[in-house]
């Protein structure tokens, strides 16, 4: 058995994934033998992981300059792969960098070079242009996502940012969606397409569900208690629908968080934390959560309003029914609006009216300390099984970032647990310990 495989057996093994799956496969050769590859397979599918392993095997452990650049079109995308690398404990370096925070720490981060570098295209590029790393030793260049960089506005840094790697010996670009033209600038020659995408989700069930009102948010609230205690997605058009739809679940006390373009970072990242940790079930969204983030298994997602395109429409979709299971797509209708002909043929879903509560079972503590405090998820839990006096079935998800750590447990007992764990130490270091 050769070294390569021994080590991805160790990679998956620390993952809890016994084999990889078809496409998985499929990518690992066509990336090991070919120089540009593209990648296609919808949303939830394992791309990171397909394109991770074959690259991380590559790498040269001599060379101290970054060697990887990863491109993305938004922050929690580059979060998501820089801690998906680290859970792989391959023992590479690796960093994220993009819009909204310090670039004095990007600075700092990449003082000691990555071999692996993550970014959105637009930090990327402020990082070439101040010369603050060197780009002839990075061999490999991954577009994630790159049809959503393009149509989100990247173009032009994306371009700059090809032009200013000379060495570059492998593309590799991943989509969820089939493109007819590729940008010149990334200068494939004879690709080879990995194409897992199909015209349609197996296991989706796709539902017309008729609202007597215009605004619809009184049928929301019905089919939201229809569904129950399952997580979910509402994906609304723009920020100030989010907004109305927000204040109008609050008013009827079901809680869920909000993700869009215009909210802060700290915000954006706290809202997916609370929903991948069942804090919240329900979280309204633009099309910014229809791909690239690292959430749960969704039972369903609902348009609250009708997306403009048949990609956004199958990427919406793609949040529910992965990987063999089971989902539905609700589409919210006014009885006089007319659906798009890419909608057409979806089954009304009669729904009753019912008084059942949407509760949680779950909240999120905040503590401040990380992984820059050597603080691991054993830590965590030790201190909240001994001191906190938490039984096993009390304590939830763990998530340890850079400089603080979030952790989900049962509501009865948020509060008594706060109360006994802050200001207590944790790995030589006092924290603070709040719900958020």
């Amino acid at each position: 058995m050769s070294d390569i495989v021994k080590n991805q057996q160790s990679i998956l093994s620390k993952l809890g994934i016994q084999h990889l799956n078809p496409m998985q496969e499929e990518a690992q050769i066509a990336i090991q033998s070919s120089a540009d590859i593209i990648l296609l397979s919808p949303t939830g599918t394992g791309k990171t992981l397909a394109f991770l392993l074959p690259i991380i095997a590559a790498l040269n452990e001599n060379c101290e300059e970054v060697q990887v650049l990863i491109l993305v079109p938004s922050r929690e995308l580059a979060i998501q792969i820089e801690q998906v690398i680290r859970d792989l404990g391959a023992g590479f370096k690796t960093n994220a960098v993009y819009g909204g925070r310090a670039f004095s720490k990007d600075r700092i981060e990449l003082k000691h070079r990555p071999a692996i570098l993550i970014g959105t295209p637009g930090r990327i590029a402020d990082h070439l242009r101040k010369e603050i790393f060197t780009t002839k030793n990075i061999k490999t260049l991954v577009l994630d996502e790159f049809d959503k960089s393009l149509e989100v506005g990247f173009e032009e840094e994306m371009r700059e940012i090809a032009e200013a790697l000379p060495n570059i010996e492998k593309r590799i670009l991943t989509s969820a969606t089939q493109l007819i033209e590729y940008p010149d600038f990334i200068k494939l020659e004879k690709p080879v397409t990995v194409n897992f995408l199909s015209d349609s989700l197996p296991n989706l069930e796709v539902k017309t569900v008729i609202a007597s009102t215009r605004e619809k948010l009184e049928t929301l609230v019905d089919l939201l208690r229809c569904i129950g205690n399952h997580s979910g997605i509402i994906f609304c058009n723009f920020k100030d629908s989010i907004q109305l739809v927000s204040e109008y679940l609050f008013d009827h006390n079901i809680k869920h968080a909000c993700f869009y373009g215009g909210m802060e970072q700290k915000d954006r990242e706290r809202a997916l934390i609370k929903f991948r940790n069942g804090t919240y079930h329900v979280l309204i969204a633009t099309d910014l959560a229809a791909r690239g983030l690292d959430i749960p298994e969704l039972k369903y997602i609902i348009h609250y309003q009708l997306p403009h395109r048949e990609q956004e429409f199958i990427h919406r979709n793609g949040r529910t029914a992965r990987m063999n299971a089971d989902g539905t797509a609700y589409v919210l209708k006014w009885k006089h609006e007319y659906l798009p002909d890419f909608i057409q043929g979806a089954a009304i879903e009669e729904i009753k009216k019912t008084d059942v509560a949407l509760v949680s079972l779950w909240e999120t503590i905040y503590i401040s300390g990380g992984r820059k405090d050597k603080i691991s998820k054993g830590d965590i839990a030790g201190l909240f099984f001994k001191q906190g006096k938490l039984n096993n079935d009390q304590l939830g998800v763990i998530e340890i970032k850079q400089d603080c750590a979030f952790v989900a447990v049962q509501a009865s007992v948020a509060k008594q647990v706060v109360q006994l764990l802050d200001n207590s130490k944790l790995k030589q270091k006092k924290v603070r310990v709040s719900c958020i």
